[in-house]
């Protein structure tokens, strides 16, 4: 197999689609003893720091808004080595409306190509419908992350299903050795910790967990709600931190000051991890059931946490078997009822740790990355290697 070349964003942008192409390239070359022979086509823009990606020549830059140079990347694919593009695609990443730019370098190129959509829709709206199916039809395989989705894009696109592979979303190993002295650390020590972490907005469900809380604290005094992230930049342009002041409004109107935190900065990847590693119990309360991919559940889940969520597409898919974590959203009888069975039992939470991290162990990055080469081989081996007509549009 000779070089590989994947398209997404990177660090240091801080981005969850250039998290999860940094650990998907770092780990394949790893695993598969790449020896950094692959590439990594960067989509960045004028606020990234570019410097980052100096002196290193298997970094090749792809500014997002310019639509000239996918064309342009393309055709340099087409004139080297590389034998396999994979494709990291979340329609807000590429320049012009949803993300439609990528198709001109799709459409160019001549090499294979894996997708993976990080983005699915049971029933895709225009104009990402359009652009949708362009790439899934130009694929010679596509990935996902969630075994619903399958059917999801079999339905809208009309796809046989041997083009589409199921892998899970990666996530670290778990770090048990060191949860005491984080707990200690983060001041967790002798409290019942919940957490529920990203960038805060009004889809995350978080006021429906508080509202639960007053029931819950009353009989386990000791139990901490963690909420941590700054406000969604995009949230915070529209209406400042109005969801943040509501929030803390009504922690104060039930009297929860002692018992719920919210930490409002960025977290960096080993810090959510760290948070993760410490806390008892991760939820997810959305009230949004599309959400096909969560990367924190994911997380959460690899380093065998604990969860409790409402039942959102990746939600129910990844916990098949254990439904008895699985809530309602905005049911504040049912929360309180399942945080009190599960934080007033010792044995039946770490139950729940055990089963969870059995299903994360499938997930750890490096086994991510072992099927991921599995399906570059099998593709590279069916092309032989070949050159492909452009595609038309």
């Amino acid at each position: 197999m000779n070089s590989i070349a994947f398209v997404g964003t990177y660090p240091p942008r801080r981005c969850g689609i250039a998290t999860f192409t940094d650990h998907l390239f770092q780990n394949i070359q790893s695993v598969g003893k790449r020896n950094d022979r692959d590439k990594v086509i960067v989509l960045c823009n004028e606020n990234d720091d570019l410097t980052a990606y100096q002196n290193r020549s298997n970094f090749w830059l792809l500014p997002m808004n310019n639509r000239a140079d996918y064309k342009q990347m393309a055709k340099k694919v087409n004139s080297s080595d590389i034998s396999l593009v994979v494709l990291e695609h979340e329609f807000g990443i590429f320049g012009g409306e949803a993300g439609e730019y990528i198709i001109d370098f799709v459409k160019e190129l001549k090499k294979p190509l894996i997708t993976t959509f990080h983005t699915i829709f049971a029933d895709p709206p225009m104009p990402y419908r359009r652009i949708q199916q362009f790439i899934a039809d130009e694929s010679d395989a596509i990935i996902v992350m969630n075994r619903q989705a399958i059917s999801y894009l079999k339905r809208a696109y009309r796809l046989p299903e041997k083009k589409i592979y199921y892998i899970p979303h990666g996530s670290p190993k778990p770090r048990k050795k060191e949860r005491k002295s984080l707990r200690h650390f983060l001041g967790f020590e002798n409290r019942k910790v919940l957490l529920t972490f990203g960038l805060l907005n009004r889809g995350k469900g978080i006021e429906s967990v508080i509202a639960s809380l007053p029931g819950v604290v009353e009989k386990v005094p000791e139990t901490l709600y963690v909420i941590a992230g700054q406000t969604h930049p995009e949230v915070k342009k529209r209406e400042g931190e109005a969801y943040r002041k509501e929030l803390e409004e009504l922690i104060k109107r039930l009297k929860l000051e002692n018992n719920v935190k919210m930490v409002d900065r960025y977290f960096s990847e080993d810090e959510l991890v760290s948070y993760l590693t410490a806390c008892d119990l991760f939820i997810t309360p959305y009230p949004g059931m599309q959400q096909i991919t969560s990367g924190t559940l994911a997380y959460a889940v690899g380093v065998g946490r604990a969860v409790l969520t409402t039942p959102y597409e990746h939600a129910r898919d990844l916990l098949n078997g254990c439904e008895e974590l699985i809530l309602p959203y905005g049911d504040t009888k049912a929360w309180e009822q399942t945080l009190l069975k599960l934080l007033s039992n010792d044995e039946e939470l770490h139950k729940w740790e055990n089963r969870i991290r059995e299903i994360g162990e499938a997930t750890h990055w490096p086994n991510v990355a072992k099927q991921h080469l599995q399906l570059f081989s099998k593709l590279i081996e069916e092309t032989n290697g070949e050159m492909k007509t452009a595609g038309g549009f």
